[in-house]
């Protein structure tokens, strides 16, 4: 059987020598199905081709890119969204392919029962695995249906307002009898805001969890507002956090949404990176 591995691995390191790089940079957390990805909301103040460099400059190989960030560099004012043309979208996933990156999903989604299905096709053709979204509550049949269809998971966001599904609860009575491709987007952050702890809405949402929107925050400020710091300096428990989706056999992204320091939060990242490394290493 080691003998029988070890040829694909070389067979595949033949064929492709990107597949080989890969393997080798096989991270920790990698090879346990635990994906770190970059929301480009991170880097909001840039381009996509901008959040695409920053992405690369941080070792990371999995981004999710937001409606309407400007696409940048080579593709004028064109936005990003379903509204690309097939050369658009082809020649956006080569510029994430130059840089040894995956656009892996999108989001968050917000549209119209008209748009859904424009949302997932576009999903579908450029690759992607799942999308973000906050479906309308009266959607669900239409959002289910296109899920079924292209065959892309939807990871359920939960913005921190009464509206959206802000707390577990709402989200399950809304997808729980629906298709697992049917899941959450868990933000940690927001559930904190909503004065949820994130470990108790983990357990809560096992087994529905797609991926999440990963971070650390601590109050700020004279009004206490909480905002964005380096994991494991917050008040969220990033270490308990992880331990619980070991616990769940969770595999999925963790998408990094940096929402403070805007103008050069890499430094941040960085080591956000390095405590999530450090953490894999020690519970694994």
């Amino acid at each position: 059987m080691k003998t029988t591995k070890m040829f694909v691995v070389m067979l595949a390191c033949l064929l492709s020598g990107t597949a080989c790089a890969q393997h080798k940079n096989q991270t920790k957390a990698d090879k346990q199905g635990w994906h770190l990805s970059m929301q480009s909301y991170t880097f909001h103040l840039f381009s996509v081709m901008e959040s695409l460099d920053k992405t690369q400059d941080l070792g990371i190989r999995f981004i999710e890119i937001y409606p309407g960030q400007k696409l940048g560099n080579g593709f004028g004012d064109d936005v990003f969204g379903y509204q690309l043309n097939d050369g658009q979208q082809k020649k956006l996933r080569q510029e994430a392919k130059k840089r040894n990156i995956r656009i892996v999903s999108s989001g968050v989604w917000v549209a119209e029962r008209e748009e859904w299905e424009s949302v997932f096709s576009f999903a579908k053709k450029m690759k992607m695995e799942f999308i973000s979204a906050e479906p309308a509550r009266e959607d669900w049949d239409v959002v289910e249906a296109m899920a079924k269809k292209y065959r892309i998971k939807v990871a359920t966001h939960n913005h921190p307002n009464e509206n959206s599904y802000w707390k577990p609860e709402i989200l399950l009575k809304n997808i729980g009898q629906r298709a697992p491709l049917l899941g959450a987007c868990a933000d940690v952050g927001h559930y904190k805001r909503m004065s949820i702890e994130p470990v108790s809405a983990l357990k809560q949402l096992e087994g529905r969890i797609v991926s999440l929107h990963f971070k650390d925050i601590a109050p700020k400020g004279e009004d206490g507002i909480l905002e964005d710091v380096v994991w494991g300096t917050g008040v969220l428990n990033v270490k308990n956090m992880m331990q619980e989706l070991k616990r769940q056999h969770f595999k999925g992204y963790f998408t990094i949404e940096y929402e403070a320091d805007w103008e050069n939060n890499l430094p941040q990242i960085k080591q956000s990176v390095d405590y999530f490394n450090q953490v894999v290493e020690n519970i694994f």
